[in-house]
């Protein structure tokens, strides 16, 4: 809180060049009034990382069509992928669908406990 209120401090200053006691009252006051790290600011980066890694899965899916269509692609195993830690339903229905969307991997279960349960074709003989 410190840290916070030292930098917010510095900045007003900087913006106002002025050090007089009033300014120093009015600088005190807004930098306690500023929010904090508030959490609808952590779900708005969540929102973007998730939109960011939609644009990427669609050249990868098309990607990965044309290598199962060129190279064969015998190989599966299910594997359990975590859950990132504090996720809304909605997240996790997006993860869930871009993990589907590409034609590697789909999601078969996801475990209440933190888990997709995600089946994966590769490239390789059978097993």
């Amino acid at each position: 809180m410190v840290r916070h209120l030292i930098l917010r401090l510095t900045l007003w200053f900087l913006l106002t060049a002025s050090l007089s006691p009033a300014n120093i009252l009015i600088g005190i006051t807004i930098a306690l009034l500023l929010p904090r790290n508030s959490p609808h600011l952590d779900r708005r980066r969540e929102w973007l990382r998730v939109l960011g890694k939609i644009f990427v899965a669609i050249p990868t899916a098309y990607f990965e069509a044309f290598q199962i269509i060129l190279c064969p692609h015998r190989r599966e195993d299910v594997v359990m992928e975590r859950v990132q830690p504090r996720r809304s339903p909605q997240l996790i229905f997006l993860d869930i669908f871009l993990i589907t969307f590409t034609p590697k991997t789909v999601v078969l279960k996801y475990h209440e406990a933190g888990w997709y349960e995600v089946h994966r074709v590769r490239r390789g003989q059978e097993l």
